[in-house]
């Protein structure tokens, strides 16, 4: 690997055990990720996307071939190992929310750092930050349910944001928004994406999703179909100049 690349996989092949045999999900995968990325695996749903995240997450592990995730491989980690790489730096978006319904907004926020035994000053203001970048200061005391789906996935963002990982991983981010808060919740994926340079690679069908992306990889039955560089996102136009403006 360069020293720009995080993500590095070769030769990745995974098969689930069904009935008598086995179903090939992912075949024959090359694949690399640079620092700052802010790519989509796209493709129907079965081809192989979300498996294919699973595993640069350490959520699962490679049947053949590897994958080398910020230097570590995920096929020769320990379930203790490959949860501290979870902790420390990675962070998850995922399309249901998986807020804690008990927690308040800011103990959602908080719970990544409570797993990395931080000092709680330090915790504190990480948990500001996170939630002032997603325009949510306000409703640190609500809980989920007083919370709009906009707001649900928002918060997300800030738990997955708060520990400042390299990567961070959305599945679906927005398949249970509508289009104005879709549209937001992108606007603030991109702006912390640039200012924090972390890197972004999303698991999405969603045509609203594909519309921000610099990088596209098009999977079908397993297989990385096209790759392609995006010079002009096409909703790139519809930026607002705040990340706490236009949706709730």
């Amino acid at each position: 690997m360069n020293n720009s690349t995080i993500v590095s996989i070769s030769g990745l092949v995974k098969r689930f055990p069904i009935g008598g045999g086995y179903f090939t999900a992912l075949n024959g995968i090359d694949l690399t990720f640079g620092k700052g990325e802010f790519v989509g695996l796209v493709g129907p749903s079965g081809s192989g996307k979300t498996t294919l995240l699973n595993i640069i997450g350490s959520l699962d592990e490679p049947t053949e071939g590897s994958a080398i995730i910020l230097g570590q491989s995920i096929g020769g980690l320990s379930h203790r190992l490959a949860a501290r790489l979870r902790n420390e730096h990675l962070g998850f978006i995922f399309q249901t929310y998986n807020l804690l319904p008990v927690y308040t907004v800011y103990e959602n926020v908080e719970f990544p750092l409570l797993l990395l035994k931080m000092p709680a000053p330090q915790r504190r203001k990480a948990v500001h930050d996170a939630l002032d970048a997603v325009g949510l200061m306000a409703k640190v005391n609500s809980r989920p349910a007083q919370l709009s789906g906009g707001e649900s996935q928002r918060v997300a963002i800030a738990r997955a944001m708060v520990k400042a990982p390299e990567i961070v991983l959305a599945d679906e981010p927005t398949a249970n928004l509508d289009a104005k808060n879709s549209h937001h919740i992108l606007q603030t994926m991109v702006k912390l994406n640039e200012a924090f340079n972390t890197t972004f690679i999303f698991a999405s069908h969603d045509e609203k999703v594909i519309g921000y992306l610099r990088r596209k990889i098009t999977l079908n039955d397993g297989k990385i179909i096209s790759d392609e560089q995006i010079e002009n996102p096409v909703h790139m136009t519809r930026m607002v100049s705040t990340v706490q403006g236009g949706a709730t």
